[in-house]
């Protein structure tokens, strides 16, 4: 028996995507799983071989598992509950509103990513800008640190390249969790940065509800033992000066801390510094009050010029990189035998008394930074160029006072960072370049600081001016 059906096109249509989606996801979709789950694993256990600081099991936890043990912490049930009753509505909604806080706060790492695409960038990022050195290293500090502690880089905050250097000068070492702002909230850097292993926060919510979520949040990774990166200063320094510590996500880590059953937590000093830092400018605006705000159409319009010109040096061959970035890791400080040293128990205190102690130890850990934060040739001619305002200075006299200078900070115990091979290069160098940035000027010989651009100059001394107001002798050299 043979004959013929006709349908109609749309029907047909519609059966031949039926039949392609039946395909897709019964063959295609679970074999490229199967096949990127494998990739994934390879990277996991070719990475875990050789680094100091394993990855966690917390990490390579699916992100929805995260997401409900956040929303489902006793803690967190507990503020539900308490809100809905304060706002007189149904848990439901109070619960609804946690569940996208979490959702936006868990991160969804992906080690393939982040060693095989993010470590790329940051690498080629960092080296294309900057010339990256890295300094007191000790290899045996990292081997030594018990491998079940949960280690965290405190560092200060001088860039938003903070960022990128950091997670990739310690890739060889762990991988990084870190906090960012929600300037970083827009598609598709919010998709990298999330598999990258950081997390959102709204840095100035006073909701209680939110404050809640990522304080359980931050406690939950650090008892899971996440390697953890903590800008201490709370943000970033808009004056060159360091900033005295915040203690939020400090206490978040250590408010139920019990040295003797949970695992240790490992501080680590991490100094940065650069030699110029790409928003200077910027920071700087932000401490005048009177100063116009830009628009979000002006800072794009800045960037993609900025960029422009950049693409344009390079094609020329003309191109030359900002100067040095450098990165100084200090001796890391083990919570456990801090509180056996000082008889603490972070856990058992009440709320004032433990802030009390928080805050002791994060002025001893940014002590800790501040003695590792180095001292790079912008920052030390910048010194130099300040002093010497009203009389200016020639080329030979600039490079004696840096050298008198240097000799100067290395007796108070600070890392200075010239060129090893040549230090005379190194310093005019420096000098050039700030003139190339119109922020000294030279006539007939004499390199004098342009009057308008005196902040600027203060901006990039005060990095090092911390060494010279350890003695007392110049205090009157910041603003």
């Amino acid at each position: 028996m043979s004959g013929q059906v006709t349908i109609s096109i749309w029907l047909f249509v519609l059966l031949l995507a039926v039949c392609a989606w039946a395909v897709l996801e019964r063959v295609l979709i679970p074999s490229s799983r199967w096949f990127i789950r494998r990739r994934i694993n390879r990277v996991i256990d070719e990475i875990s071989s050789r680094l100091d600081i394993q990855i966690k099991p917390f990490q390579l936890t699916k992100r929805q598992v995260l997401i409900d043990r956040l929303v489902y912490d006793p803690k967190v049930v507990e503020a539900i509950q308490e809100t809905a009753r304060q706002r007189d509505c149904p848990r439901e909604i109070v619960q609804r509103e946690v569940m996208t806080y979490a959702r936006e706060i868990v991160p969804s790492f992906n080690a393939y990513l982040y060693f095989r695409i993010g470590y790329w960038m940051a690498k080629k990022i960092a080296r294309l800008l900057y010339r990256v050195r890295i300094g007191l290293v000790d290899n045996d500090q990292f081997t030594s640190i018990d491998p079940e502690s949960t280690v965290v880089f405190v560092i200060n905050h001088r860039s938003n390249m903070d960022y990128v250097l950091i997670a990739f000068l310690a890739a060889e070492k762990t991988t990084l969790s870190y906090a960012v702002g929600e300037w970083a909230k827009i598609w598709p850097l919010q998709t990298l940065i999330r598999a990258m292993g950081a997390f959102f926060v709204r840095r100035n919510s006073g909701n209680p509800l939110y404050r809640c979520v990522l304080e359980r949040y931050v406690h939950m990774a650090t008892k899971e033992g996440v390697c953890q990166a903590v800008f201490l200063e709370g943000g970033l320094s808009r004056d060159g000066l360091l900033r005295p510590p915040k203690l939020g996500f400090l206490d978040y880590m250590l408010r139920s801390y019990d040295p003797d059953n949970d695992r240790d937590i490992v501080f680590i000093p991490v100094g940065v510094n650069y030699d110029r830092t790409l928003e200077d400018r910027t920071l700087l605006r932000e401490l005048d009050p009177e100063a116009e705000k830009r628009s979000n159409w002006f800072v794009i319009k800045t960037m993609t010029g900025f960029i422009w010109k950049s693409l344009i040096l390079m094609t020329l061959s003309r191109w030359q990189r900002f100067g040095y970035a450098y990165v100084n890791f200090g001796q890391h400080v083990s919570v456990r035998e801090y509180c056996r040293e000082n008889g603490v128990n972070f856990g058992k205190l009440e709320r004032a008394d433990r802030f009390l102690n928080v805050e002791k130890l994060a002025h001893q850990l940014m002590g800790a930074i501040k003695h590792v934060v180095p001292a790079l040739p912008i920052p030390l001619v910048a010194t130099v160029m300040l002093e010497s305002r009203q009389t200016g200075l020639g080329a030979f006299e600039v490079e004696a006072r840096v050298n008198q200078l240097i000799e100067e900070l290395q007796g108070r115990g600070a890392h200075v960072y010239v060129s090893p091979r040549n230090r005379v290069e190194s310093i005019l160098s420096a000098l050039n370049m700030l003139e190339l940035r119109k922020l000294v000027r030279e006539s007939e010989g004499i390199y004098l600081a342009v009057p308008e651009e005196i902040d600027v100059l203060t901006y990039y001394a005060n990095s090092i001016a911390h060494w010279r107001q350890a003695s007392g002798g110049s205090n009157d050299r910041s603003p």
